[in-house]
This record gives C-alpha cells, sequence and structure tokens, in this order.
C-alpha cells in the first residue's frame, strides 16, 4: 500500500508539474510576440534563451560531462537538434509563410504523432481504443480553441510543411528521450539538449541569417525581462520538469496534456494582449479537459 500511495504520489506531482510546464509553454508565444516587435528574430530569441539556460544549468550539481559511449553523445545531439534548434526554427518559420491557426493545429498535432511514433517503437507505450478515443476528443478540443471563431482556414504548402515539421520534431525529441532518460540523469540529459541546440543554430547563422546582437535593444527592460522568463522559467526549469515527467509518466501520457497549450496560449493573449475568446475556443476548452480525462480514466481503471 505505502509503494502503491508513494507511486500515486509521484504521478499526481508530475502530472501538475507538466501542466504548469504547458501553461508556460503556452505564454511564451505572448513572450516572443513583445521581443518581436522590438526587433529580435526568432533565432536570436532562440539563442540567448538557450544559452541562458544552459549557463544555470550549471548550477545544479551535475559535473559529468560526457555521455558513457559516442553513441548516446550522439543521440544527445539528437535531442538538442530535434527538441532545440530544428524544432525551434520549423515552428517560427511557419509562422512566416502561413496563418498562426494553421501552425498551431499543425504543431499541437504532436500527441498524435508521438503516440504513432511510440506505439512502433514501444510495446508498453501503445494505446487502445479509449485512450485514442480521448486523445480523439482532445485533439478536436484544441482545433476549436486554436480557431476561436474562425472557421476558414487558409492553406500553405510551405508554411503547413515546416509547422508538421516541428510537430515531427519533436515527437521524434519524445522517442529518443525515452531511451536514454531511462540511463541518465535529467540534469545531464536537459544540459546537453541545450548545449547541441546551441551549437546546431551556429550554421544558420553562419548560412542564412547572421546572429543580430543590440546592445541598446537587450539593455531594455522589457527585452532582458522576457528572455530571463524565457531562458530561465520557460527553457531550464520547464525543460528540467519535462524530462523528468517523462521518465515517470511515459512519453505518450505526458505528450498528450500538449492538447491543452493552446488553451493557455489564448488566455494569456486575452489578458495580455487583449484578444478576444469566443464560445467555439469556451467549448473547445471543455473539450480538451473531458478527452484528458477520459484519458487518465483509461488509465487509473487498468493500474487499479
Amino acid at each position: 500500500m505505502t509503494g502503491r500511495h508513494s507511486g500515486n504520489s509521484r504521478e499526481t506531482l508530475a502530472f501538475l508539474a507538466i501542466i504548469f510546464v504547458i501553461a508556460v509553454w503556452g505564454e511564451t508565444f505572448v513572450s516572443s510576440k513583445v521581443l518581436l516587435g522590438h526587433g529580435m528574430t526568432p533565432a536570436d530569441i532562440f539563442f540567448f534563451r538557450f544559452v541562458l539556460a544552459y549557463l544555470c544549468m550549471w548550477l545544479l550539481p551535475c559535473r559529468k560531462l560526457f555521455s558513457d559511449s559516442l553513441g548516446d553523445e550522439l543521440l544527445m545531439v539528437l535531442l538538442g537538434f530535434t527538441g532545440g534548434s530544428l524544432y525551434f526554427l520549423a515552428e517560427n518559420t511557419a509562422l512566416e509563410y502561413s496563418t498562426a491557426s494553421n501552425v498551431a493545429i499543425l504543431v499541437s498535432s504532436t500527441p498524435v504523432l508521438t503516440a504513432i511514433l511510440m506505439s512502433a517503437l514501444y510495446r508498453e507505450e501503445r494505446l487502445n481504443f479509449r485512450q485514442a478515443a480521448g486523445s480523439a476528443i482532445a485533439f478536436v478540443g484544441m482545433v476549436l480553441v486554436v480557431l476561436n471563431g474562425q472557421i476558414i482556414l487558409h492553406l500553405n504548402p510551405k508554411g503547413d510543411a515546416l509547422a508538421l515539421c516541428a510537430a515531427i520534431c519533436w515527437a521524434s525529441y519524445s522517442a529518443i528521450l525515452q531511451k536514454v532518460g531511462r540511463r541518465y540523469d535529467v540534469r545531464f540529459v536537459t544540459r546537453k539538449v541545450f548545449f547541441y541546440g546551441i551549437l546546431t543554430i551556429i550554421p544558420y547563422f553562419l548560412a542564412v541569417r547572421p546572429l543580430h546582437i543590440d546592445m541598446q535593444v537587450l539593455s531594455r527592460p522589457v527585452v532582458w525581462g522576457n528572455l530571463l522568463y524565457l531562458g530561465l522559467i520557460a527553457s531550464m526549469l520547464c525543460f528540467v520538469l519535462w524530462n523528468r515527467s517523462v521518465g515517470i509518466l511515459g512519453t505518450v501520457r505526458t505528450t498528450n496534456i500538449l492538447y491543452s497549450q493552446p488553451f493557455f496560449t489564448m488566455l494569456a493573449a486575452f489578458i495580455v494582449l487583449g484578444e478576444r475568446i469566443t464560445w467555439m475556443a469556451m467549448a473547445g476548452a471543455a473539450l480538451i479537459v473531458a478527452g484528458m480525462v477520459i484519458f487518465e480514466k483509461n488509465r487509473k481503471k487498468r493500474t487499479t
């Protein structure tokens, strides 16, 4: 009984941690929009937030420098690439070619892609019918929240392909994390993600668009304040919590909670930017909650 109670407590804390992470990540779109308004590019924002996160990770008690094998170190490179540089570049570049609604819907398809990928790689991560139904209901709710009263979507093959690429990147990140997370400390893995995320963004700066450092812009309180928030809270803290929670809840279950991210983005946009919330979005939020309850209820029945 004690062991079961302890396990349930860990899962509850991990679930609450993920809700916190997704609430923060949902708000980062607003912070990024503020920084973009001050002349920073998406790649600049990514670079500064990951550098801040990487430097602060050294304050945590974990002095391991390298993985136990070359193969594992290459997996760390892939984590930094798929969950860092490529993911952020694909998602933010997609916004330059497609609408925010299209990008949000396609990127939020990550749980579906993750479930498919994890089912193919790990037997214990396969969904049954009721879990799949709960996930599908949450997906429909997420679409309604993203649309928020807008019925017509404008397709753009280039932008939509980049958004889908971002979703595939995070699904791949999740699959790799499942493999290495079992053998390495979460602090070590997270620090590697930031390091290789920074390293793999450098070719972009050299070949496409140079890193822009304007000290006059960076000295503005609103700019460095948002960068500190993105670097220390949205990156360092949230990546540590996400990576640890994946080890407790499992990859598919953790990723499924991502369906609620557009709701937090909508709420932050309403509070900070004054954007409206429609009845469609409210109905979508209800479906997200219902779908997640169905998903969790099924899991509890299986474990009791």
